[in-house]
């Protein structure tokens, strides 16, 4: 069960997301040295050497600040609530991708998960031969949820903005009695005039308004 279903060969993988494999930085996080030299061999077949290893889960948030990976590869057999908290602590202030293998879950586990900001949940462990199309996956879903998630803040800061606008024509209507258009075309000068966003002299004007009131 993985919420990430890996369907992408390496080859279209490349083609359809354009990815630059060789400029991928990737955090590796493993206790295990032996396995850690197996997942660096997997990586290198893979065209990625920019990659660095990390023995313990503790060290996440400072290592991602520093090293700056363009994924962090996790690979533990069960993790627990402690693992998600320190990558939901680490992912919070700097935005990565995470590809989370794990040996067994289940569905609270899997929800927590997501919720920390993992990009990739591929249970049954860590299969070398599929590597590079989970990475390559959990990237691009990675990029198209951050997307989704700035167009979303972005409609919904327009909406809040408009609802400011409204209200600082509504308060020019009522005290001034100005038409609509009249309100809006006052804000728009004022702005102008004073080289500010209609936004930013609507806000001031209903703040005001509400001292005053």
């Amino acid at each position: 069960m993985a919420f990430l279903e890996i369907r992408v060969d390496h080859g279209d993988a490349r083609a359809f997301y354009g990815f630059m494999n060789q400029d991928l930085r990737i955090l590796v996080v493993e206790p295990d040295p032996e396995r850690v030299r197996a997942i660096f061999d997997a990586l290198k077949d893979a065209g990625w050497s920019d990659v660095k290893a990390l023995g313990h889960m503790s060290a996440l948030d400072r290592t991602v600040k520093e090293f700056a990976p363009d994924i962090v590869l996790i690979d533990l057999a069960n993790p627990d609530r402690d693992t998600l908290e320190h990558i939901s602590h680490a992912t919070e202030t700097s935005k990565r991708a995470v590809a989370l293998f794990v040996d067994e879950t289940d569905d609270i586990l899997t929800q927590a998960a997501l919720s920390a900001g993992v990009s990739a949940y591929v249970v049954d462990g860590l299969k070398m031969d599929r590597i590079k199309s989970v990475l390559e996956t959990a990237i691009a879903r990675f990029k198209i949820m951050r997307q989704i998630q700035s167009e979303l803040d972005a409609a919904k800061q327009a909406l809040e903005d408009r609802k400011t606008i409204d209200r600082a024509k509504g308060i020019l209507m009522r005290r001034r009695g100005f038409s609509e258009d009249d309100a809006y075309n006052l804000l728009r000068k004022t702005a102008m005039s004073q080289n500010r966003k209609v936004i930013h002299v609507a806000h001031a004007l209903v703040t005001a308004a509400e001292l005053l009131s």
